[in-house]
């Protein structure tokens, strides 16, 4: 099980699905879970593993990749999108190569927050710049849950946001809400919903839940997107 097989199973759903598939993103990882953990068992690293007198933990494994191509799942369903807007996007990691071309060199620069003398990329899943000026438009947290790293996703939008050279940055919390954190509204909310509803511009859930200027059904993103462009 690879991603290319998740893409598989996502274009075989876009086609019974259309515009709905984004509803079934955690069908098809759940689809893909067993399959997953036979491979692992039966896999190298758990014959070595055995070897040593250890248990494979398939589980934990499994859990490590859905997270990991969640992620990069996500790129694939908004990359074509956002290319028809003449926006690029790429994974966060990217920016840490040692060798950047000179356009991904000035993406890295426009994006570094500041600490005194020092300088950090944020920790992000996926970058959306301009490629003709290489300006960051935003950068994208890509999690299965809120619990997951969403104070760690609101902090460095409140660093980027303090700093006059990069506060136009959006920061957007992408989620399958697999917990159920935003299916109820703000007259019950969630303390993770309190926390995207104040601190993020924007969460898009694959999954249905009660909407709100800040938190809305997936299909939204590239639409939302287009506006800021439209409105720069």
């Amino acid at each position: 099980m690879k991603l290319n097989d998740l893409i598989t199973m996502y274009e075989a759903k876009k086609k019974l699905y259309a515009d709905g598939v984004y509803l079934h993103v955690s069908e098809i990882f759940e689809e893909a879970r067993e399959k997953y953990k036979q491979e692992y068992l039966s896999s190298s690293k758990a014959l070595k593993l055995r070897a040593k007198g250890k248990t494979p933990d398939a589980e934990q494994s499994w859990k490590a990749f859905k997270g990991k191509n969640f992620e990069k799942l996500i790129w694939h369903v908004i990359r074509d999108e956002l290319e028809a807007v003449d926006l690029r996007v790429i994974p966060g990691a990217t920016l840490k190569r040692k060798n950047l071309t000179p356009e991904l060199s000035k993406v890295y620069r426009n994006l570094l927050v500041r600490y005194g003398e020092w300088a950090l990329l944020p920790d992000v899943d996926l970058v959306i710049y301009e490629p003709k000026t290489s300006n960051v438009i935003g950068v994208i947290s890509c999690k299965i849950t809120l619990r997951e790293r969403i104070a760690q996703t609101a902090y460095w939008k409140l660093k980027l946001a303090s700093d006059p050279l990069t506060m136009h940055i959006k920061g957007y919390f992408i989620t399958a809400d697999e917990d159920g954190d935003l299916v109820k509204d703000m007259a019950n909310p969630s303390r993770n919903r309190i926390i995207v509803e104040h601190e993020l511009d924007g969460t898009y859930a694959l999954r249905h839940l009660a909407e709100s200027e800040k938190v809305k059904a997936f299909p939204n993103f590239i639409q939302d997107l287009r506006s800021i462009i439209r409105g720069r």
